[in-house]
């Protein structure tokens, strides 16, 4: 239940939104005390983990329509394998407000993105990040807050086209408006 899993987790959400034409469904097993659990108990006590919080930014895409995206990604290596470091993807909820879900899976390199919705004009943008200092950071009964969410201020919108720097291993959803 680390930082490195709540990465693995918006990729995946990413993959199952961006085929929501094949995928209708999906479930999460493991909820609470066990591998990849969302929650965490120890008595009385219950924290959430950082695929908690993604499961909860994600959830803007939830009865959304998907707006198809695509990214020019560079790929992140390691031991001489690699896949793309950007994942993304994106829908319109009920009130026209467009999300938009991104993972740097890339833990050594922030990189600069920039998405342009066509054919939308936005008045706002908001954003919240998923990151630790390092990937193996969870969240543990001592310290029930080491990976939580936090307001992104890194997004720059200029109309139909939102820019930004996204950090080195983090999850990022924004909201535009």
């Amino acid at each position: 239940n680390t930082m490195r899993d709540a990465m693995i987790a918006g990729v995946t959400l990413n993959i199952f939104n961006n085929r929501c034409d094949r995928v209708r469904m999906a479930n999460l097993a493991q909820t609470v005390n066990v591998l990849q659990a969302v929650v965490l108990t120890d008595g009385a006590r219950m924290l959430t983990t950082p695929t908690y919080h993604v499961m909860e930014m994600y959830a803007s895409h939830h009865d959304a329509v998907l707006v198809p995206v695509s990214v020019e990604s560079p790929d992140y290596a390691f031991d001489g394998k690699s896949l793309p470091s950007l994942s993304v993807s994106a829908s319109r909820d009920r009130a026209g407000a467009v999300h938009i879900s991104l993972v740097n899976i890339d833990i050594h390199a922030a990189h600069d993105i920039e998405v342009d919705v066509r054919g939308a004009r936005f008045a706002s943008v908001k954003g919240r990040i998923l990151t630790s200092a390092k990937i193996q950071d969870h969240n543990t009964f001592d310290d029930p807050e080491k990976v939580k969410p936090q307001e992104f201020k890194g997004v720059k919108l200029d109309g139909s086209r939102v820019r930004m720097e996204i950090p080195a291993g983090s999850v990022v959803v924004l909201s535009l408006k």
